[in-house]
């Protein structure tokens, strides 16, 4: 871990950016949980003239398991629904990138059974190997 990542943790992918994306989102389907936005940030940096390694925003959750947390503790909603970013870094390979469920149970002061709810860890390690 990096000074740059507090709060989070990062797994590599096997795959390549848009497929880590495809292979999550359809993981999530099969649980029932929803996808909110899904947002190719190199696209839009390239429809402004920038060049940006490929990088995507997947923005998901579950309302059965978010929403108690936002209701007792409605600061938390700055940090749900949940977030993946998959980007990648040139000669490294590419990054599965999530907030640590610790770092939001410490962040809004949340019991541990709520922070247990909010832990993506165990989808994201299926789609890294």
């Amino acid at each position: 871990m990096t000074p740059n990542d507090f709060g989070v943790l990062r797994l590599k992918s096997p795959y390549s950016v848009r497929d880590s994306i495809d292979k999550f989102e359809a993981l999530l389907r099969s649980k029932g949980i929803l996808t909110f936005a899904r947002i190719d940030q190199q696209a839009a940096a390239v429809r402004v003239g920038l060049d940006m390694p490929p990088t995507e925003l997947l923005v998901f959750g579950n309302p059965m398991a978010g929403t108690p947390v936002m209701k007792a503790f409605p600061l938390s909603a700055l940090d749900l629904p949940l977030k993946l970013l998959a980007w990648e870094e040139a000669g490294v390979g590419v990054w599965l990138v999530y907030n640590d469920p610790a770092y939001l149970q410490h962040r809004y002061g949340l019991p541990a059974e709520m922070a247990a709810r909010l832990d993506v860890g165990p989808l994201v390690r299926l789609i890294a190997g």
